[in-house]
């Protein structure tokens, strides 16, 4: 029996390919005999014509340091010993995509708290995230996870994570809307995707910090191992590339950004979205930006002031955006070169703490675009 359906396999395998062969020898496909070949060539030239082409991707680890154990490793307890044994930690994970048209500088983008590389890849209703925008406009992109964070979660500090539910607190922090009458509302003329099945997406992609010690309440970073990390990074897209690089940051991700020019020289503008600050005037971060005279942009988007009482977050927003201007003041009269960019000031409104993933994020990618092709030399 098993040999007579080995020899009934082959005799199918054997009419299969004859057939395939008789289907490539007529050199036509069912379109063309239906009179379909050229809309058919049309549509795939249409498709290819559309499609995002990469060169080149990987992912690698930049940085970070090695802890060790005082003792002797006790092979005989190999799965037990800690004794005489090293970690790799406090380093950057980083994933990059190289488009085909790789013609303009490279970009690194670092994530805000709570959050990873996964909010510059795609929106929470799915729509093509910004570094696919910014691969077609010929970037190549090169996406952190910070130390202690995401694929990057060894730490030489041991933090102890929370349970506490907290997605009305972030909610409400990053001026999506507000959480009233046991439901999420959303900001008059908000661009922020709407829907529950959004709203679910959007908070699964928060991720915690594995040396912060949450259980406490500390949201304490070490900014200093950051910004290490992320300039070993650019260091090592320098050696593969030749190039400097553009660093794009994200609220929290914003103050270890300004501290990365202290450990590289490697870096083209900076591009601040809604940071957690400015860097302080005459400290050793703006010394360091000033020194190299690195382009500098500040994006902030709607729902900042006291004006918005229906905002709570609106207030505190405004002082930290106010730093921003100080430090522009200061920049430009050193010598350098820094913009505050209010969204509604340019005509594009209702964004919130995550313009990147709003409707019209391909808006302000584009407005970005311009401003790195108007101030930063390749």
């Amino acid at each position: 029996m098993k040999q007579t359906r080995k020899w009934l396999a082959l005799a199918l395998a054997g009419a299969l390919s004859l057939s395939l062969l008789a289907g490539c020898a007529g050199g036509t496909s069912p379109d063309a005999s239906a009179g379909g070949t050229a809309e058919t060539q049309e549509a795939t030239s249409s498709t290819d014509s559309d499609a995002l082409v990469i060169a080149e991707q990987g992912i690698f680890s930049a940085g970070g340091t090695v802890i060790e154990s005082d003792g002797t490793f006790d092979v005989s307890n190999y799965y037990t010993s800690r004794e005489g044994s090293t970690a790799h930690v406090d380093h950057a994970n980083v994933l990059y995509q190289i488009p085909e048209n790789n013609t303009e500088l490279p970009m690194v983008f670092l994530h805000g708290y709570g959050q990873s590389r996964m909010g510059w890849m795609t929106t929470p209703d799915g729509r093509e995230g910004w570094s696919d925008m910014f691969l077609r406009m010929g970037h190549s992109v090169w996406l952190i996870d910070q130390p202690r964070r995401g694929e990057a979660g060894q730490t030489s500090v041991a933090g102890t994570m929370t349970t506490t539910p907290s997605d009305q607190t972030w909610y409400t922090q990053f001026r999506i809307g507000t959480y009233l009458n046991d439901e999420f509302t959303y900001n008059e003329g908000s661009q922020f995707p709407q829907g529950e099945d959004v709203l679910d997406q959007f908070f699964r992609q928060m991720t915690p910090d594995t040396g912060m010690d949450n259980a406490a309440g500390d949201q304490s970073i070490d900014n200093a191992v950051v910004a290490q990390a992320v300039a070993a990074a650019i260091d090592e897209i320098y050696d593969r590339t030749g190039q400097d690089s553009i660093l794009v940051t994200h609220s929290q991700g914003g103050l270890p950004g300004w501290e990365v020019p202290l450990y590289t020289d490697h870096v083209a503008a900076i591009v601040a979205i809604e940071p957690g600050g400015a860097p302080e005037v005459d400290s050793d971060a703006y010394s360091a930006m000033v020194e190299q005279n690195i382009p500098v942009t500040f994006y902030y988007g709607d729902y900042i002031g006291e004006e918005f009482t229906d905002v709570p977050a609106a207030a505190m927003w405004s002082m930290m955006a106010a730093s921003a201007d100080t430090f522009t003041e200061a920049y430009n009269a050193a010598g350098g070169s820094s913009t505050v960019v209010h969204l509604p000031d340019e005509g594009i409104t209702g964004n919130d703490h995550f313009m990147f993933q709003d409707l019209n994020n391909d808006v302000i990618a584009d407005h970005i675009e311009a401003w790195i092709q108007e101030n930063v030399t390749q």
